[in-house]
């Protein structure tokens, strides 16, 4: 949706789209992903009341996020204020104002910070799942050959819950069954084993537990493409 504003109609706000270098920069960006994936995932949601921002427009925003390098939602929204132009290429439901220089109020438009953590929380990973795998899929058929060779990493992600300090005494803190108050989503995991040996020539394995999540990538290099990630996984430790 392109607004129109006292200041500039639509023809002049399309014309300032394709010309921005931070829009045409992201645009060119979004174009690898298949957002038809998300538009079906979201159809077949309820519609019912007002009408929210699309799922597309969320997924870019946290997008935006990971490449400029943020580490705070709070980052991300002040930087979205500084590129309005930005916010119409992403695809919110902008909230209109014939007043405002492009045409919509930025700061209402924009969700609140408090919104988009709960959302960034909330994101369907079977949909994130689906997007990553359909750039796989359309990087098999664009490099011939490619994941020949793989390379795996994974990595343990402490969560911040008491039941990972270990001068704090918590009833059933090695239980798998335990849920911690503080990240309901994290489970208890191991993150290394090691036998140590005994006085007597024995073995005892020692655990390192902790409750928290687990990342996953498998990435392979083409000669000409550079690195590619294959697949990434973040789920919650089991």
């Amino acid at each position: 949706m392109v607004p129109t504003s006292r200041l500039f109609d639509q023809s002049v706000l399309q014309h300032l789209l394709e010309v921005d270098p931070v829009v045409q920069d992201y645009r060119t960006f979004f174009a690898d992903l298949d957002w038809s994936l998300v538009e079906h995932w979201q159809a077949a949601r309820s519609t019912r009341g007002r009408p929210a921002h699309p799922e597309s427009a969320d997924l870019k925003a946290f997008l935006v996020r990971l490449r400029e390098g943020m580490s705070y939602t709070s980052q991300l929204r002040r930087f979205l204020l500084k590129h309005p132009l930005l916010v119409i290429e992403l695809g919110f439901q902008l909230t209109l104002d014939p007043s405002a220089p492009y045409g919509f109020d930025c700061q209402r438009t924009l969700p609140s910070e408090v919104r988009l953590r709960q959302k960034l929380r909330t994101c369907d990973q079977q949909l994130l799942q689906a997007l990553l795998a359909a750039t796989v899929a359309a990087l098999h058929e664009a490099i011939p050959g490619l994941g020949e060779t793989v390379a795996f990493d994974v990595k343990h992600i402490f969560a911040w819950v008491r039941e990972n300090n270990p001068n704090v005494y918590v009833k059933g803190a090695f239980n798998v069954t335990h849920i911690p108050k503080g990240d309901p989503d994290c489970r208890l995991g191991v993150k290394k084993s090691s036998n140590q040996v005994q006085p007597d020539g024995s073995t005892k394995k020692k655990k390192v537990s902790l409750f928290g999540y687990g990342t996953g990538v498998a990435a392979c290099t083409d000669p000409v493409y550079g690195d590619v990630v294959r697949a990434s996984v973040h789920p919650a430790l089991q």
